[in-house]
């Protein structure tokens, strides 16, 4: 069976789908993924196909400081791009898409106009439900009937950001004219199944949403059976006790050297080694005791550290969780929040940092509580095991199964 697989956004939002795609190749499917080019690497190295969208994932809001009109028109300005992006990538055909958070409101248009099957792989619990308010721009609970009257609201929200985009495809694809929210309400009619790829141990599926949604567990970045840490990192690990990781993902571009200093004063503080990771903010630090590095899986990297300081991004999140290790969230913005708030509801994190509010005096605090409260570390190893019993990639490869796609 032909699969394209369908994820956009930044690192984060499309590494977790190269794991769900060797895992159907595996099973014997031929899986190619679009994604961003800066990605090809990543997908490649995976043995996948890839199918380049060209659409830059660093155009995607990765700070609040605009204010909220600024990152609705970015968002706004990537939508426009990726329809046409999403449909030359889809032009060489397929069997079954698989859409994530970010490709399904585009992506049902052209599954329709390629008279295929679909299947939701979402990253985010982005439906509406009572049991908490929406994860993108939602703070405090506002009741059940106020949390669920919320999580539609923001879908209507989310259908007028695609509104445009939407028609501009439908007319290119020869698809009668419906409006966004029209096809949106025609695919939950239709009950569309989603496979949510998040925890239970974090999100445990909402009772009133609906049959077709399931929440299955992670699935996990690519990572080839024989990989080892570089040496560098390898003798900085054993040349003394573990040490503090501190990275912030795809947010906060352009702010490495602030940030650098910052988290190397907070270390010194706190009295601990740290290992800064570079992302997308050019993160680096000073001291004998400070090791800057670039990418490394966390899978590798994060069971090592004695408290892993991070901005509370879905897979970081629940990367951090896996590995047993007590959390400092640092939410910037989007669902970084309702992430950072969930793991500390596990009794594995610190309160949340915001990010607005990061100083040296408040980081070196909770990277202390974090490295000294042993309930911390004794709440993670209780959710990694649990983690451990789950097996989201299976659950997937079931529902395609079921879906008439064995092979």
């Amino acid at each position: 069976m032909r699969i394209l697989v369908m994820a956009a956004g930044s690192h984060g939002d499309v590494a977790p789908y190269t794991g769900l795609g060797a895992h159907l190749r595996v099973e014997g499917h031929d899986v190619a993924l679009a994604a961003p080019e800066t990605f090809r690497p990543l997908v490649t190295d995976s043995g996948l196909d890839f199918r380049p969208l060209p659409v830059d994932p660093r155009g995607i809001p990765t700070s609040a400081a605009g204010g909220r009109s600024e990152l609705l028109a970015r968002a706004t300005a990537f939508i426009e791009q990726l329809g046409d992006a999403l449909a030359d990538a889809a032009a060489p055909g397929a069997d079954l898409l698989l859409l994530s958070t970010t490709t399904a409101p585009l992506g049902w248009h052209l599954a329709e106009a390629m008279n295929i099957r679909s299947l939701g792989v979402y990253l985010q619990p982005t439906l509406p439900t009572g049991d908490f308010p929406p994860v993108v721009g939602g703070g405090r609970s506002l009741g059940r009937w106020g949390n669920r009257a919320a999580g539609a609201l923001g879908q209507r929200i989310v259908d007028r950001l695609h509104a445009e985009s939407a028609r501009r495809l439908r007319a290119r694809l020869g698809l009668p004219a419906q409006s966004q929210g029209a096809r949106r309400r025609s695919v939950e009619r239709a009950d569309w199944p989603v496979l949510h790829g998040f925890s239970p141990t974090l999100v445990p599926r909402p009772s009133d949403w609906r049959a077709g949604a399931s929440v299955v567990g992670n699935w996990w970045p690519h990572v080839a059976v024989d990989y080892r840490l570089p040496a560098e990192v390898e003798d900085f690990l054993q040349a003394g006790p573990p040490p503090v990781f501190i990275g912030f993902g795809s947010m906060a571009t352009g702010q490495g050297e602030r940030l650098g200093a910052l988290a190397a004063d907070a270390l010194r503080r706190a009295g601990v080694r740290g290992v800064l990771q570079a992302g997308w903010a050019g993160l680096v630090g000073e001291g004998d005791d400070v090791l800057s590095i670039g990418e490394a899986p966390h899978g590798h990297l994060f069971p090592r550290m004695a408290a892993v300081v991070h901005h509370a991004g879905a897979g970081t999140a629940a990367a951090t969780l896996r590995s047993g290790v007590p959390s400092v969230p640092v939410p910037v913005m989007a669902d970084q929040p309702f992430w950072a708030n969930r793991l500390a509801r596990t009794g594995a994190a610190t309160t949340p940092v915001g990010f607005a509010d990061l100083t040296a005096a408040r980081l070196a605090e909770a990277i202390r509580r974090a490295v000294e409260d042993r309930s911390l570390r004794e709440h993670a190893e209780a959710a990694a095991r649990a983690m451990a019993e789950e097996d989201g990639v299976a659950r997937v490869a079931e529902a395609v199964a079921a879906m008439g796609g064995d092979r």
